[in-house]
């Protein structure tokens, strides 16, 4: 029997609508969709985006637990145990199609997924499917040209080394802060100090039913969902 092939889907960065017609039939086709969860019983934000088009009665629903810890045991023990899982289906020859928000080869879930399955069972065939990523749904949700010309564009994860932040901004002509939440306030301060504030833009779940565009003078101290992105175009 041949062994099913692993495919991470990506579904975009929120609304069912801006998953590919190639995400789409890859989720029809497939037997089995898994879908990372934090606890057990949760849905993943990448399930609620694609729930609509799924029969959960037509599926074998798989949902994995990767847990928001930096214990290097703990981790490990979870990654084996979600691969193993998957792997179970596909030695039976069903493809299993793996979700995640955004695009599967940034910034993803999947990508650790993908290497720990090549490492444990090279014989696996995997294939990732494109998807519209959180930047692009912020800069047309917002309006917002990213890159005209010869523009220099930056995305990156924001930190709290803001000499480093400061370095980016400097040098590009726009940038996508992703993982800005943690430290929304002292990027408003540099902006500030860079007479840069009122070329700042947040979004919170980018295009889903849960998008939230914040006006800068609502953002301090604010508790930002992990989803949020700060646009910056000079």
């Amino acid at each position: 029997m041949r062994i099913g092939t692993l495919f991470g889907l990506g579904v975009g960065p929120g609304d069912p609508e801006l998953i590919t017609v190639k995400a789409f039939r890859r989720l029809q086709e497939s037997p089995v969709i898994a879908y990372p969860k934090k606890l057990k019983g949760s849905k993943s934000y990448a399930h609620r985006i694609v729930e609509v088009y799924i029969n959960p009665a037509e599926k074998e629903m798989l949902g994995l637990v990767f847990p928001m810890t930096k214990d290097e045991d703990t981790l490990r023990a979870e990654w084996t145990k979600s691969v193993e899982a998957i792997y179970s289906y596909l030695v039976q020859g069903k493809d299993v199609a793996f979700v995640t928000e955004g695009d599967p080869m940034l910034f993803s879930t999947f990508i650790h997924l993908m290497n720990l399955m090549k490492s444990m069972y090279p014989d696996v065939p995997i294939e990732t499917v494109a998807g519209i990523s959180s930047f692009n749904g912020s800069a047309n949700r917002l309006g917002i040209a990213l890159a005209d010309g010869d523009d220099h564009v930056a995305m990156i994860p924001a930190t709290e080394d803001m000499e480093e932040m400061r370095q980016v901004i400097e040098n590009h002509d726009a940038i996508v802060f992703i993982k800005v939440a943690k430290v929304i306030d002292v990027m408003l301060n540099l902006l500030e100090e860079m007479n840069l504030l009122e070329k700042a833009h947040v979004v919170t779940k980018v295009t889903s039913d849960e998008e939230v565009i914040w006006k800068i003078n609502e953002l301090r101290d604010a508790e930002l969902n992990y989803l949020s992105c700060m646009v910056v175009r000079k």
